[in-house]
């Protein structure tokens, strides 16, 4: 999706009424999609992945992590995916630990080819990716979120803990 696209998407899966899932929210379908994402993570790089999955208190459903040994540089890369619209987010090592996958790859801890992996995975599981640094950017959607933290961005609307 396009950088105008992408912010639209966000603002429309946003429902003040529902912050840590969506109304039709299928925990059955999205745990299958995971399930998929997962195994084909496995495949792609060679070695199993840690997960987890269905998180409690949380609009982000679960995470996955391949390992820093099977990547090309060294770092793990973890894929976080939220509950809504089949968000999800890559980063290398952690969230937060880059200013996204642009500063990663720029400091040599993220090979293009590995993201690209990744990102490939993603879209043909029908997963839309978002980038971390269009995440962490100040929300500014109608659901009430400063009690959840100081100074809400689009990552704690999407991906985090709502409790």
């Amino acid at each position: 999706m396009s950088e105008i696209e992408l912010p639209a998407l966000l603002r429309e899966l946003d429902d003040p009424e529902r912050l840590e899932r969506p109304l039709h929210y299928d925990r059955a379908a999205t745990g299958v999609a995971f399930g998929g994402l997962v195994r084909r993570l496995e495949a792609d790089f060679g070695v199993p992945c840690e997960f987890e999955r269905d998180s409690q208190d949380s609009s982000e459903y679960g995470r996955v992590r391949v390992p820093a040994g099977a990547t090309v540089c060294g770092t793990r890369i973890v894929v976080c995916v939220s509950k809504f619209g089949s968000l999800a987010e890559v980063c290398a090592d952690n969230p937060g630990a880059f200013l996204g996958t642009d500063e990663a790859r720029e400091e040599g801890v993220l090979d293009p080819a590995d993201l690209a992996t990744v990102e490939r995975a993603l879209a043909e599981l029908g997963y839309v990716s978002v980038p971390e640094e269009l995440l962490e950017s100040d929300y500014e959607g109608p659901s009430a979120l400063e009690h959840f933290a100081a100074r809400p961005t689009w990552w704690t609307r999407f991906l985090g803990t709502l409790w």
